[in-house]
């Protein structure tokens, strides 16, 4: 029996001593409750007669009151009142005991209950000789159901007096038995408690015994003494299962501890030349993008603004030039990694600015700025390859006015940047290879920079360490496509302007 107890599981060991605590606590309950519920239902019958013979004073009482009150007053209300308290009053004498015994309290029962029907007949015919106007009658009557009145009060508190005298007498009896019921209910509940304490100490001693052993052979192997001594095993419990595995585990380590260390050595040192690689890749990738400027695009501004030079003045051609050159001194300056977006909404501005120039003002942008947030560091070349994609892909041939909005604005703990056209939108399987890298270089328009989305979003996600901050959103054909950037708000990524 010992034997098939130690196999047994902790889950069941700990099911079982549940159950059987539950099921004595269950039964000790029950008894107190049982016990405790039959001595209150009786002291509750004790005074349940004095109660009921205080009731029945207090309406004899009213039935006398409400009696003289329309006698006195003659008015409706008076007679209501007095026909409701004769009611309750003729309710609570029915109670009376009304059988011959030879019982002295419930023969006083039966003549107060004989005197009342009698006092409630004569009231009765008093109501009526008053209301019929008959004044030597309701004199007579009301004097005699006075005479009742005191006989029946005098009855009713005899009777009070000695129903209490033997209700005093049964109460001391039932406080004794219930003090002895608390007695028994404290040996009872101190001997379940007694029984609760050896089971649960048996049962974790069961359980704690292999556990204290297995934690010290753990303790010498976290100390690095690998040759310490298996753990015998003496269940098969999870404690069991536990020490058998710690043994497995032990020669294991033995056994592959030497293999084990060359693995992590090697494993380091390809980390190291990964990372390395990585933030080899990263420069490479910055530094290519921030060189590609398609020709055929320097080519069209530099005519247009000589044409510009041509059909205008000086002033005009002047502020087309500086912008050229802002445009393209941008690309050569910043060759660092990271810039503020205010610098790149400047570069939008003059980006869409050369546009206009070259395509007569057909470009509308409205831009909704959030300045505030405008000091945040992002990757260099991050707006305007957006700004240039819906140029060319969104409102370059429709038929209705092109609108390009720029909004900053922040949302929870995001910065969000949206770019959005009102152009030929974008469908949802173009969005997926976008967003997965799967558009080739020959999409790319021959009137672009060369920095395509596609490299924005890979700049963003090493940038940022987070696969979503790039969405694009687009409801169908010619409803426009929206562009959205949202950055973690970190104040760290924020510079001192």
């Amino acid at each position: 029996m010992k034997n098939k107890f130690r196999n047994i599981t902790l889950q069941t060991k700990l099911i079982l001593s549940f159950i059987a605590t539950t099921i004595i606590i269950i039964v000790v309950n029950l008894f107190m409750y049982q016990s405790i519920n039959l001595l209150v239902n009786r002291l509750d019958a004790i005074y349940l007669s004095n109660v009921r013979l205080n009731e029945l004073e207090i309406a004899l009482g009213d039935v006398q009151n409400s009696m003289t009150d329309y006698l006195n007053t003659k008015s409706s209300d008076a007679m209501e009142q007095y026909y409701r308290s004769e009611q309750d009053y003729s309710e609570l004498i029915g109670a009376l005991n009304q059988d011959i015994t030879g019982n002295r309290l419930q023969m006083m029962q039966r003549s107060i209950r004989n005197m009342s029907e009698n006092y409630l007949e004569v009231t009765n015919q008093t109501v009526e000789a008053k209301r019929g106007r008959n004044i030597d009658k309701y004199k007579t009557r009301y004097e005699k159901a006075t005479e009742l009145y005191n006989y029946i009060g005098t009855y009713i508190y005899s009777l009070n007096n000695e129903q209490f005298k033997d209700n005093s007498s049964s109460y001391k009896n039932l406080s004794l038995s219930l003090h002895y019921l608390e007695y028994v209910s404290a040996f009872i509940l101190i001997g379940v408690a007694i029984c609760n304490i050896a089971l649960i100490t048996l049962l974790t001693k069961s359980i704690t015994n292999p556990l204290r052993i297995l934690a010290r052979a753990a303790d010498q192997v976290a100390g690095g003494n690998l040759d310490t001594e298996l753990v015998e095993v003496q269940s098969m419990d999870e404690v069991g299962i536990v020490s058998s595995a710690f043994n497995k585990m032990l020669v294991n380590i033995r056994e592959y501890i030497e293999r084990i260390k060359e693995s992590m050595e090697k494993e380091r040192e390809m980390k190291e030349r990964e990372l390395m690689m990585e933030t080899h890749l990263k420069d490479a990738q910055l530094k290519y993008l921030q060189a590609q400027i398609n020709p055929h695009f320097l080519f069209n501004t530099l005519n247009a603004g000589a044409q510009l030079a041509m059909m205008e003045s000086a002033d005009r051609t002047y502020e087309y030039v500086q912008n050229v050159a802002q445009f393209f001194r941008y690309n050569v300056r910043k060759n660092n990694e990271s810039v503020s977006l205010r610098d790149e909404i400047e570069l939008v501005d003059n980006y869409i600015y050369i546009l206009n120039v070259r395509f007569s003002g057909e470009i509308h942008f409205e831009k909704k700025i959030d300045e505030s947030l405008t000091s945040i560091q992002v990757p260099s070349m991050l707006l305007q390859p957006i700004v240039e994609n819906s140029v060319n892909y969104g409102i370059r041939n429709i038929d209705w006015q092109g609108l390009i909005q720029l909004s900053v604005y922040r949302q929870d703990d995001m910065v969000c940047i949206s770019i959005r056209d009102n152009g030929v939108g974008i469908t949802g399987e173009k969005i997926d290879k976008i967003l997965h890298n799967a558009i080739r270089t020959s999409d790319v328009g021959t009137d672009s920079n060369g920095v395509g989305l596609d490299n924005v979003i890979r700049r963003l996600k090493l940038f940022f360490g987070n696969d979503d901050v790039f969405d694009i959103i687009s409801e169908g054909e010619n409803k426009g496509t929206e562009v959205l950037i949202c950055l973690p708000y970190d104040e760290e990524r924020y510079d001192d302007v």
